[in-house]
């Protein structure tokens, strides 16, 4: 019986690092796998709204910390696309408007992989000024969309109607 335990144990652990988390507390989930979340995360500030994957509560180095992690059914591209490392860019704002305390990372979690992605002054320029845009953009009738990855316009919905596919 006691084998059984440590054997039960052992494939729990394993089945936890394997899905890429930091070893601490999840403390939110948007995946439906667990319970509904009822709030979103809002940054008034910067006027933000959103629902990352996850959310855990880390301690490193004696220091606590909510690491937002975003999930993508994807195997890890060469690089990350810009837009995953923006959408977790904002998560991180969110985070620290929401627990008062700037997360130092996301991850972005793909099939295959954990990406640790720093959030940098940089990172936080960058969804700042693509936040400001989208606003802007808003109330334009039409609006420039990319066609930079050819892989997004062969899955898109709107692929027979676009008359701007450059790829």
């Amino acid at each position: 019986m006691m084998l059984l335990g440590i054997w039960l144990l052992r494939l729990g652990r394993h089945s936890y690092q394997a899905t890429g988390l930091p070893a601490g507390e999840v403390i939110y989930s948007d995946t439906g796998a667990w319970q509904k979340v009822e709030k979103s995360l809002i940054n008034r500030q910067h006027g933000l709204i959103g629902k990352p994957d996850y959310l855990v509560q880390v301690t490193e180095k004696g220091r606590s910390f909510t690491i937002p992690i975003e999930v993508k059914s994807a195997k890890q591209p060469t690089t990350p696309h810009a837009g995953h490392i923006l959408q977790l860019g904002a998560y991180c704002l969110l985070v620290e408007e929401v627990y008062q305390r700037t997360p130092p990372y996301g991850l972005l979690r793909y099939a295959d992989a954990t990406l640790r992605i720093p959030f940098s002054q940089e990172l936080r320029r960058e969804v700042i000024a693509a936040a400001d845009t989208i606003r802007r953009d808003q109330p334009a009738r039409t609006v420039a969309r990319s066609h930079n990855e050819a892989s997004r316009c062969r899955a898109c919905g709107y692929q027979h109607q676009c008359g701007d596919q450059q790829l």
